[in-house]
């Protein structure tokens, strides 16, 4: 069997080029993007959890809170949804959009006919929304923690390379599209669209340098798709979903499936045979580049991504030049320092710190998407003491970011050497996902040492004997390694607090008791006491 016949039944791993690997198991699908075998990209999605940042619903005010400049939506789960004032002002265009007027064409469905129109503003919101209407929202950001999804009435609908904006009558392209001479060529393709009056769309980054006839193909799916959406708004009551955001594989297919990607690999002979049916519908020889997977080693094993993703999710991460980094995720915002470690250089300093900080600035691009975390986020570089090298940390790290599809902004490095950094927050981080707080230490990840225990057993032995004077007989339980540190160091103090009280101790470990428990117990009585 030649290597290429190998190679298209999937059973040896190509190492250059862009490929999607697809894992799909009973309980969860997994999708990594690799560059040249580089993870670069990796999600996961469960069957037991429904993702629904994206997805549209009929919902009804339940409450409005006039100091938050809120509404809280019923939209058919557990929590209200967080409506802000300013999210439900008619559409606006997002600022990484340039706006393209399409009145020119005769389809009398410019962008500037709303000029008429009464303006509004957040304290209409409350007369437009009462408490008990009906409202149709999107959700921009999915439960998190305590929190309730988060949605907004600017509606949209993301196709393949256009985004249709049922709700607005402007339409753009992405700024991420930088030449010129295409842009150019876009906005001739965007004015010649047929889009219904009152309608808008942008046309995606994907849609650098595609035919007119891909964009024309995808509004007409688009449109198919919102005519749907209005059957379910108009013939059920609220709340009711009346979009829901299609799953991995056919998110997959929409937002990675470029013409960037030489191959996908999946597991699932159903999810190949309906990727191809997606693809199939906008361009035909894209289906050749969908293989189906059937070897018998796992699918991530086969192609080295589980080593990578078990590397790259540790607190600390290496760079090439022998530096790390460290991330910390906490509630408030996520931490990343940097360390020269074992790249000690030679004699020019400077130039080492640049290189560990430019790795570390590609790094810190890289499990910003890995991990999909968002918020704030603070990267504690090293010091650099020239102004060039600290910009060009800035500018690299400008760079790295241009290719994540989460929104992100960042600022240059501060007097301090630190680089803020936010990225939009749609849903929980991977490690939120993947991990739950350790029953044991209660997420701290530490338990107070054998001393601080001893420390705190004795003080409670001082409170019990002082409460109850007439008590002598003790019985101490305590977790295995409290009581080998109270034979091996403490025996002497603990004789003294018998002297001092007239009283007995006696010890006993359990195997089953937290290391951070202890439980004194009054021999006469079996009766447990509580300093």
């Amino acid at each position: 069997m030649t290597e290429r016949v190998k190679r298209l039944l999937g059973l040896t791993p190509r190492r250059t080029g862009n490929t999607l690997i697809i894992s799909s198991e009973k309980l969860e699908r997994r999708v990594a993007l690799l560059e040249n075998g580089v993870l670069e990209e990796y999600s996961i999605e469960r069957q037991t959890d429904r993702n629904i940042v994206g997805s549209i619903f009929k919902g009804r005010v339940k409450n409005i809170e006039h100091g938050l400049k809120a509404m809280f939506v019923d939209i058919g789960f557990e929590k209200n949804a967080f409506l802000h004032f300013w999210d439900a002002l008619p559409a606006a265009l997002d600022s990484g959009v340039e706006q393209v007027d399409r009145g020119s064409n005769g389809n009398g469905n410019g962008n500037g006919g709303g000029n008429d129109k009464k303006r509004i503003t957040a304290k209409d919101i409350p007369d437009i929304y009462p408490i008990g209407s009906e409202v149709l929202v999107q959700v921009t950001k999915g439960p998190i923690s305590t929190k309730g999804p988060r949605i907004t009435t600017n509606v949209s609908l993301p196709g393949r390379y256009l985004v249709l904006m049922p709700y607005s009558d402007q339409s753009g392209i992405s700024r991420k599209i930088e030449s010129p001479k295409e842009r150019e060529r876009l906005r001739k393709i965007l004015r010649e669209l047929d889009v219904p009056p009152g309608m808008g769309v942008i046309i995606r980054t994907v849609g650098e340098g595609q035919r007119a006839r891909y964009f024309v193909r995808d509004l007409g799916l688009l449109l198919e798709q919102w005519r749907k959406i209005e059957d379910t708004v108009n013939r059920r009551p609220a709340p009711v979903c009346a979009f829901e955001e299609p799953d991995l594989v056919e998110r997959t297919v929409r937002d990675f499936l470029t013409d960037e990607i030489d191959e996908v690999h999946c597991d699932d002979e159903l999810a190949v045979k309906r990727m191809g049916e997606l693809v199939g519908q906008i361009s035909k020889r894209s289906k050749s580049r969908i293989q189906h997977y059937a070897g018998t080693q796992p699918i991530f094993e086969h192609f080295g991504v589980q080593k990578q993703i078990d590397d790259a999710f540790h607190r600390q991460v290496w760079l090439p030049c022998g530096g790390y980094i460290v991330i910390d995720e906490t509630e408030a915002l996520i931490a990343i320092d940097v360390n020269t470690g074992r790249n000690k250089g030679g004699k020019d300093v400077e130039k080492t710190i640049l290189q560990t900080n430019i790795e570390a600035a590609d790094e810190m691009a890289r499990q910003m998407r890995l991990r999909n975390i968002g918020g704030l986020i603070i990267g504690d570089f090293i010091d650099m003491k020239s102004r060039k090298d600290q910009q060009a940390v800035y500018q690299r790290m400008k760079e790295r970011l241009k290719r994540d599809k989460a929104k992100t902004h960042v600022l240059p490095i501060s007097p301090l050497g630190l680089m803020e950094m936010t990225r939009q927050r749609a849903q929980e981080s991977i490690s939120g996902a993947v991990y739950e707080s350790c029953p044991y230490c209660n997420g701290r990840g530490k338990v107070k040492s054998s001393m601080t225990m001893s420390v705190e057993l004795q003080r409670a032995l001082h409170l019990v004997l002082r409460k109850w004077p007439d008590i002598h007989e003790l019985k101490v339980t305590v977790n295995p390694h409290v009581l080998q540190r109270l034979r091996a160091e403490d025996e002497e103090l603990l004789i003294e607090i018998e002297r001092k009280y007239a009283g007995r101790l006696t010890f006993r470990s359990d195997a089953t008791f937290h290391h951070e428990r202890f439980m004194i117990v009054d021999v006469q009585t079996g009766n447990e006491l509580k300093p």
